[in-house]
C-alpha cells in the first residue's frame, strides 16, 4: 500500500506533460475549420481533383445548382460532373466573403458565401456542413446567381416564357439534369 500512495503523490506533484498539439485546423475555431473545408473543396474543383472534391461531401449530400431542376444527390452530381473532372478542368469558384454559423452543440454549421466565378460572374453559395469523426463534411450546397432587383421583372418574365416551352418537371423525385445543364459552369 505504501508504494501506491507514493505513486499517487508522485503523479500529483508531477502532472503528465500535455498531449501533443492537434493539427492547426483541429485546434482552430470551428468556423475557421468549416471555412478551410469549403476553401479546400473549391480548390479541388479548380484543380480537377475529383477524389478530393467528392471526399468532402457526406454520403447523403445534396447539391442544388442554378437551374430549378438541379437538385442532385451526391452520386447524381458526381456522375454529371465526371466528364469535367476527366478533362482536367472542372470549375473555379473563389469565395470573396463568407459567413458561418454553428449549432449550439457544435455539430452542424451553415454558411453563405459570395463567389467570384469566371463563367457565372458574381454567384452565391450556401449550405450545411456536419461534423463527422473524420472532420467537417458538406451535407448540402446551394449554388445561385443573385439577380439585381431592378432586373427581377425582366428575368421572371423570361423564365415564365421559357417554362411555357418546356414540359412540366415532376416534383415527386429528384431530377438529374441532362449533360447540357448549366450549373456549375466549368
Amino acid at each position: 500500500m505504501p508504494s501506491v500512495s507514493l505513486l499517487l503523490l508522485t503523479l500529483a506533484a508531477n502532472p503528465a506533460a500535455p498531449a501533443a498539439p492537434a493539427s492547426p485546423v483541429a485546434q482552430a475555431d470551428p468556423k475557421v475549420a468549416v471555412a478551410t473545408v469549403l476553401d479546400d473543396w473549391h480548390r479541388a474543383a479548380a484543380a480537377a481533383n475529383e477524389a478530393r472534391y467528392f471526399s468532402l461531401f457526406t454520403p447523403d449530400a445534396v447539391f442544388m445548382g442554378t437551374d430549378g431542376a438541379e437538385r442532385w444527390t451526391v452520386d447524381q452530381f458526381h456522375t454529371w460532373s465526371k466528364p469535367f473532372f476527366a478533362k482536367g478542368k472542372a470549375w473555379s469558384f473563389k469565395s470573396v466573403s463568407r459567413t458561418v454559423f454553428l449549432s449550439k452543440d457544435g455539430q452542424t454549421a451553415w454558411f453563405d458565401e459570395a463567389l467570384d466565378t469566371p463563367n457565372l460572374g458574381p454567384a452565391r453559395g450556401s449550405g450545411v456542413l456536419v461534423k463527422e469523426p473524420a472532420g467537417w463534411r458538406i451535407a448540402q450546397y446551394n449554388l445561385s446567381v443573385p439577380i439585381p432587383n431592378d432586373l427581377m421583372g425582366e428575368v421572371t418574365n423570361r423564365i415564365a416564357t421559357y417554362a411555357k416551352t418546356k414540359p412540366a418537371t415532376p416534383t415527386t423525385a429528384p431530377v438529374a439534369p441532362t449533360k447540357s445543364a448549366p450549373a456549375p459552369k466549368p
